[in-house]
């Protein structure tokens, strides 16, 4: 049986079988101390990758929210990363870490989100979380404050503008070497999907001028008089410029390359920190289930496409890395119905036939959780079914292509299922409608 082979999905006798097996082997998931389980099982890995299957829904966040904040404070760990720019994430590391030239409040720090869709990360949810991190810190030395941070890509323009700030503090000469390299980004307009565009016209990139000016920052580096952090911070921009370079040159002459630039870039940036934050630290990435459930359980790997979650099992060895998902039966969803447009809450409609969500609501056993090791090899939950995935473009009426052929055992290490969920609540944060969009083209 195939990855591609629907039909496997609405057999009667299959889906009673894997029904059966989720009553025999799921924990109920009620309340915080439910999450007992996970914490001892995965505590001690170096990664703990925690999935979601939308940008919009409130109990993801904040299961992740308690399993998150039970991980800092029981085992150690040391940042979060998350599916957000590099640069506005980084003003919300100084909130919660209290450095300099940070932002007087929490809200200020989330007004940084000025990318669509504003919603991912400005919102109460996420709001409550950054609020407990920076009481949390407020207790710890300096040394050990938890960080946040941003894996994504997408920041091509203002992480240039950082790299430039942090040279004219250190060194003025490379400042004016920098801008001189970015001034071939200038008939462009600070817009990359322009520059994108252009390079079917008139092949000649900007890949040279970015590349340089990261190996130039490295190599001046024993020279610069400055923080640790701060030149941490200028290194990731620069790095985050010379990929988000070749992110949008390959976003216009191939899907599958983007895409693969893009999660391989939240990997490398993901070892960065966990080097920056010493050999024994511990990472927490929040992200969606489609960069951190393993690739290779689902159709992915078919059409060529790699994931966060494989190669930092790849990297790291699986017994190392936990990969947990999570998913609902039904509820309501904050999303748009194009890019760039008004968020709506909507309707999420039952799961379909024979998908897992499907198996779990039969299940009868509410919100719950499966350690997918605790599954037998024969188990029927073994065998290829649909998994909801939702992006930030949404479109209800049609729900069938929001599946994904999934392997549920070898994609995650754990689920969480959730049987009714409820749309986040945004911040009233005003999306900047010319820059181009996160998570664009994918929605994931």
């Amino acid at each position: 049986m195939t990855l591609q082979d629907r039909t496997s999905w609405t057999e009667p006798g299959d889906i009673e079988a894997a029904v059966a097996d989720v009553r025999s082997t799921a924990h109920g998931l009620e309340q915080p101390s439910d999450l007992d389980r996970l914490v001892e099982q995965f505590g001690d890995r170096t990664y703990v990758l925690l999935g979601e299957a939308s940008h919009g829904t409130s109990e993801y966040y904040r299961w992740r929210t308690r399993l998150t904040a039970r991980l800092v404070q029981e085992k150690d760990f040391s940042f979060v990363a998350v599916e957000g720019d590099w640069t506005d994430c980084y003003e919300i590391n100084r909130y919660v870490k209290g450095l300099p030239e940070s932002p007087e409040t929490i809200r200020d720090a989330l007004e940084a989100f000025e990318r669509w869709p504003t919603w991912m990360w400005a919102n109460w949810e996420t709001l409550e979380f950054l609020d407990w991190l920076e009481r949390h810190n407020q207790r710890l030395p300096e040394d050990d404050r938890i960080g946040f941070y941003g894996l994504d890509v997408y920041s091509l323009f203002e992480s240039m503008d950082a790299v430039v700030d942090y040279l004219e503090d250190v060194d003025p000469d490379a400042a004016a070497e920098a801008k001189a390299a970015y001034r071939c980004f200038e008939p462009y307009g600070e817009d990359a999907q322009e520059y994108a565009r252009a390079l079917q016209m008139v092949p000649e990139t900007c890949e040279d001028e970015v590349v340089e000016l990261l190996t130039r920052l490295r190599e001046q580096v024993a020279a610069y008089d400055h923080s640790r952090d701060d030149y941490f911070n200028a290194e990731q921009n620069a790095l985050v410029a010379k990929n988000a370079e070749q992110y949008y040159r390959e976003m216009v002459r191939g899907e599958v390359d983007s895409w693969n630039i893009r999660d391989r870039h939240m990997v490398e940036t993901l070892e960065r920190l966990q080097k920056h934050h010493g050999s024994d630290s511990k990472g927490i990435v929040w992200a969606h289930n489609t960069h951190i459930g393993d690739a290779r359980a689902t159709d992915m790997e078919a059409r060529g496409r790699l994931n966060v979650g494989q190669l930092v099992r790849e990297h790291e060895g699986s017994a190392d890395v936990a990969l947990i998902g999570m998913g609902s039966h039904q509820g309501t969803v904050i999303a748009a119905d194009s890019w760039g447009a008004r968020l709506e809450e909507m309707t999420v409609p039952p799961a379909q036939e024979g998908s897992y969500e499907h198996v779990f609501e039969r299940a009868g056993g509410g919100d719950c959780f499966l350690v997918t090791g605790e599954l037998s090899d024969d188990s029927p939950l073994t065998r290829p079914r649909g998994h909801r995935a939702i992006g930030v473009v949404y479109h209800p009426a049609h729900e069938a292509g929001n599946y994904v052929p999934t392997v549920l055992p070898d994609r995650y290490d754990a689920f969480i299922y959730l049987d009714e969920t409820s749309a986040l609540h945004p911040l009233d944060v005003h999306a900047d409608i010319e820059a181009i969009p996160d998570l664009y083209p994918w929605g994931f």
